[in-house]
């Protein structure tokens, strides 16, 4: 099970909800510390994948073409990915390089949901806007795209995202 997402999207404060660890994944307030593909073992043939955030990470041109690289070698391996979990920040629209990886994803033919992270930081009605909003956003990925907001500090769409990844396993 993959997790990938721009930078500062936060990917490892999913991953510690989910496996209610405080310090599972390394949380920062400065995007672009994931540089490296980081694997958790889960059960016996399980891994958690978390990859480097891409985009907004203030490095070094070569130091994102070497992450880049890095996702492209690692998707390209012949591993067997059950499933990606694309993460989006539900408060703005998918950035462009949102948009690349959830193509690249689709015509590679890897199974992916997106999970909309930062839901506890909109009002109700911003929250209902923006999930309105990213179906129509998201919409070239097909009408059974799911689309699930999370929220690492409240704990929404935890027990969901637990119960699709056990689904696929």
């Amino acid at each position: 099970i993959v997790f990938a997402g721009r930078s500062n999207v936060g990917k490892s404060s999913m991953l510690n909800r989910l496996f209610n660890r405080k310090n599972l994944a390394r949380v920062s307030s400065m995007p672009g510390k994931t540089i490296t593909i980081n694997f958790f073992k889960v059960e016996n043939d399980v891994r958690i994948v978390d990859l480097p955030g891409y985009g907004y990470a203030k490095v070094a041109k070569g130091e994102k073409r070497r992450w880049a690289e890095m996702m492209e070698g690692y998707f390209q391996s012949p591993r067997n990915i059950k499933l990606v979990v694309q993460l989006v920040d539900m408060r703005h629209k998918p950035s462009e390089d949102d948009y690349i990886m959830m193509r690249f994803l689709q015509d590679a033919g890897l199974p992916f949901i997106v999970a909309a992270t930062k839901s506890d930081k909109l009002n109700k009605t911003q929250y209902n806007e923006r999930k309105n909003a990213l179906r129509e956003e998201l919409a070239e990925f097909g009408d059974n795209i799911t689309i699930l907001p999370f929220s690492s500090e409240k704990g929404e769409g935890a027990e969901e995202l637990k119960k699709i990844i056990e689904g696929v396993l």
